[in-house]
């Protein structure tokens, strides 16, 4: 867990990266310490201010590189999402920067897929869907600001790995749970606060 004093830190990193890669092609030589050296998984999710338009959103799920480094490459992939055109200098002032810091996953078990529905909790995890080569995943915060349930919310992530809907029904897929902590510029270069999912903020 990170407080809000390092949760401003990994925004502003991010920002940061995010501004440096864009106008020179180049990682800002920063020292983080502390937390920031353990490993853990990250996303950088830029949005569109004022309209909050997804602008790129691409991370490090697993815990497999320092939290500094899962920051540095989901900022820099985040603003050449290929969902998108790459986020051109132009945009900088006119985008709000959001960093998911994510919790290990863990596989979710069940006897019959039915289980799914009440061992998911809106607000609370993010979900990851894999199926064969077909992987998905969808942070905690999408399906609150999206108003889903836990059904919508699985056939939402079971689309986002390229399967079926209803791929959560089949034996053969695999679905993993995670929290994640979010922290937010409100608006660009501003004030930067922990997004609570339950619709508060600190």
């Amino acid at each position: 867990m990170l407080d809000l004093k390092d949760g401003k830190k990994a925004v502003n990193f991010a920002r940061n990266v995010i501004d440096e890669y864009v106008k020179k092609g180049k990682i800002p030589s920063i020292d983080l310490k502390g937390i920031f050296s353990e490993n853990q998984g990250a996303f950088v999710t830029i949005h569109t201010f004022p309209n909050h338009d997804l602008r790129g959103c691409i991370g490090i799920p697993l815990p497999i590189m320092s939290l500094k480094n899962a920051i540095i490459e989901g900022a820099k992939s985040a603003t050449q999402d290929p969902r998108f055109p790459p986020l051109e200098e132009i945009e900088l002032d006119r985008i709000v920067i959001e960093v998911t810091i994510l919790s290990k996953p863990e596989i979710i078990r069940i006897n019959q897929p039915k289980d799914y529905l009440s061992k998911i909790e809106i607000g609370r995890d993010g979900l990851i869907v894999e199926q064969g080569f077909f992987k998905g995943l969808l942070l905690p915060q999408v399906p609150v600001e999206q108003g889903w349930n836990e059904e919508q919310f699985l056939s939402h992530t079971c689309m986002k790995a390229g399967l079926m809907p209803d791929a959560w029904f089949e034996k053969s897929t695999k679905i993993s749970r995670f929290s994640g902590q979010v922290f937010t510029e409100v608006e660009p270069r501003g004030e930067i606060k922990e997004k609570k999912l339950n619709g508060s903020d600190d």
